[in-house]
């Protein structure tokens, strides 16, 4: 069961004062009102989300950050007299009634009118008005009014609103094209004079009425013949960077740009999309071959990308040698994408001497099994004494290798705090080993050091995993970075790296949901905060296509045809573009890079995609320009080809990584 109460105390600290929403009354309002009344039925769960829902019509309820925000723009006090344009689902003028002395809204469709009386009557709310009609003439036997807000967009300011505001009362509009407006507050001075402020980029949907669009949403009414303004998805068309062929040496140079930055991190929207993986991979032969990057660093657990490593670099395999990438879902690293790079790189190395050499590594924390059998390997063979202590102490791991995610229930017991004690100090012991041997220990020692640091960190996140919540995302992102940073001072002082990972961890969570609602952080903020002005952090996207993608964890893989991107999400910007694909680099226009800086919803499909519950599943707020430094786009992808026998090429040695 929900506990609406504390949801709403969530909604007020995370969406609303973090965001600069300061006024008591506005916050003291938003904590009463009861947005689950306000949703339809089935969308309870999602009333404190952030985000628009659906309230038919056309319609949405707003989401709660724009209704406090022009609330508090609008300067709604105590006694004022209020008007709403557009009430919806009522929740904005319910909002406002916990303030004013009384609020008349106004709104053209009768069946929304009529439920949202109904709403202010079971709540008790008797300082309402609703009246059906043209809302943009106003209420004026009401007026005048302190202050005025309106919940859709017009292409310019309606006279009779003006009108009806009283001296020193405030208008908050916004305006512009159906696609986009910006948010205006409009101030009486006197009985002619009004001053305007420009409150930033918003979208609603359209202000339809006598001063408003016509009902088709095609232009204002008396003003047909006026060019409009370009609209942002033609701002995005002109600023595109179109890319060629993955195959083409272009592809590769128009990256370039970024080859200054010690560390390039390149996103993927999906786990399972081929042109994120081909395209990752020319932008880094490009780094490498041409810029002296030497390492690549993915979002894959560490002993299985060591067993990728010691292939691409020439290194001797293992003692065990076992195929990589075993592990649910075995798809998003072992397909042919990812065969073709390793190959390639394979090529790159064999002409280099080993300290040139590029190397591949993992950044993850799953992998705790195999991990564990790499520390014991290298203690065999170098210290057989320290490698039976390294057993007992790695002996209350041993139930949980197969299953971790178990680990957090049994870890409740204060016994397994000892278990904690052991397998840190096992990591302890083995990075001292390290520092003390320096970097001519060699890779085996950097390579044991680390699967020791995996477990260690594979305990407790197991262990906080259990009780869910940021913690356990925070830990594993911050694993990951102190991975990559480990890696860095391994190769040296000069080392640069490229990051392959999920858009959900390279694009700087402080500008998400993630870090604006859920406190959780991720590597792209890590390097930005650690690393400042040495890394460049881009984002990819797509419209539509298929993915390689599961319904459920541990699930089987399927094929899934994306749907179409929402109509107010960045994909769709990107889409009405009509670019197929291309390079955004907000660095270059910064009229435009304005204009995308309002938060809108971006699409995150990982390893389990659920077009049923796309819109509440994978969909979240984020400014995408203090995201990313770039964005690369493809209009319509496929899937990765996952990895079988078919694919492994007759007479390819034993060492190969991806032997089946």
């Amino acid at each position: 069961m929900i506990d609406f109460t504390r949801a709403r105390d969530r909604m007020v600290v995370s969406h609303l004062s973090r965001r600069g929403i300061k006024y008591p009354d506005v916050l003291e309002a938003m904590r009463l009102v009861p947005r689950e009344a306000f949703v339809d039925p089935g969308f309870e769960e999602f009333a404190y989300e952030d985000s628009a829902l659906s309230i038919g019509h056309g319609q949405t309820i707003s989401q709660p950050y724009i209704v406090a925000l022009m609330t508090e723009r609008a300067e709604v006090e105590p006694g004022d007299t209020v008007l709403e344009i557009g009430t919806g689902s009522g929740y904005a003028a319910a909002v406002l009634s916990r303030i004013a002395a009384h609020v008349y809204t106004i709104e053209r469709h009768a069946g929304l009118a009529e439920t949202a009386q109904r709403r202010f009557a079971d709540l008790g709310y008797r300082n309402i008005d609703v009246r059906i009609g043209d809302g943009t003439r106003g209420w004026p036997e009401a007026g005048p009014f302190d202050a005025i807000l309106v919940a859709a967009g017009g292409p310019a300011v309606p006279h009779a609103l003006k009108e009806q505001l009283d001296l020193g009362g405030h208008l908050v509009i916004p305006v512009g094209p159906p696609e986009e407006q910006r948010l205006v507050r409009i101030t009486r001075v006197n009985a002619t004079t009004f001053e305007e402020q420009d409150l930033g980029g918003v979208r609603f949907v359209p202000l339809v009425g006598e001063e408003g669009w016509a009902e088709e949403r095609t232009a204002p009414r008396g003003s047909s013949r006026l060019r409009p303004p370009p609209t942002l998805s033609e701002m995005i068309a002109d600023a595109a960077e179109p890319l060629p062929d993955f195959d083409d040496p272009a592809f590769g140079r128009l990256f370039d740009r970024f080859a200054k930055q010690r560390l390039v991190l390149l996103g993927e929207a999906s786990h399972g999309t081929s042109e994120f993986y081909r395209a990752r991979a020319a932008i880094t032969r490009r780094l490498i071959e041409a810029h002296g990057f030497t390492i690549v660093a993915v979002e894959a657990d560490w002993p299985d990308a060591a067993a990728i490593d010691r292939y691409v670099r020439h290194r001797s395999p293992a003692a065990r040698p076992q195929a990589p990438f075993q592990r649910f879902p075995t798809w998003m690293w072992r397909n042919r994408e990812i065969m073709e790079f390793t190959e390639w790189l394979r090529a790159h190395n064999e002409r280099r001497r080993d300290a040139d050499r590029a190397g591949f590594y993992g950044l993850d924390i799953y992998n705790m099994r195999s991990s564990i059998a790499a520390v014991l390997e290298y203690l065999d063979k170098v210290d057989p004494e320290a490698a039976a202590v390294a057993r007992e102490r790695y002996g209350c791991l041993t139930p949980w290798q197969n299953e971790p995610s178990t680990y957090g229930r049994a870890a409740l017991n204060a016994g397994f705090r000892k278990c904690e004690e052991a397998v840190v100090r096992q990591c302890r012991e083995l990075l001292e080993r390290q520092l003390e041997a320096g970097r001519e220990a060699g890779d085996d020692l950097l390579d044991a050091a680390q699967n020791a640091r995996l477990v260690a960190s594979a305990e407790r996140y197991y262990r906080i995993m259990y009780y869910s919540g940021a913690e356990s995302w925070n830990m594993r992102d911050t694993h990951m970075f102190e991975t990559l940073r480990h890696v860095l001072n391994a190769r040296g002082p000069d080392a640069k790296a490229v990051v392959w990972a999920h858009n959900s961890h390279i694009g700087d969570a402080r500008h998400t949901d993630m870090g604006t609602a859920r406190d959780e952080l991720n590597i792209g903020q890590l390097c930005r905060e650690n690393f400042p002005r040495e890394t460049a952090l881009i984002g990819f996207g797509t419209h539509g296509g298929h993915v390689a993608a599961a319904s459920d964890w541990g699930g089987e893989m399927e094929v899934k045809p994306i749907r179409p991107s929402i109509e107010d999400s960045y994909e769709r910007l990107f889409h009405n573009a009509q670019v197929e694909r291309f390079l955004l680099d907000f660095s270059r226009d910064h009229m435009l890079r304005e204009k995308l800086l309002t938060p809108r919803l971006e699409r995150f499909i990982g390893v389990i995609y659920r077009p049923e519950t796309e819109r509440l599943s994978h969909y979240a707020y984020a400014s995408l320009p203090r995201q990313f430094d770039a964005f690369v786009w493809f209009d319509e992808t496929a899937p990765v080809t996952p990895l079988g026998p078919e694919h492994i090429e007759p007479g390819v040695p034993e060492t190969f990584p991806f032997g089946l």
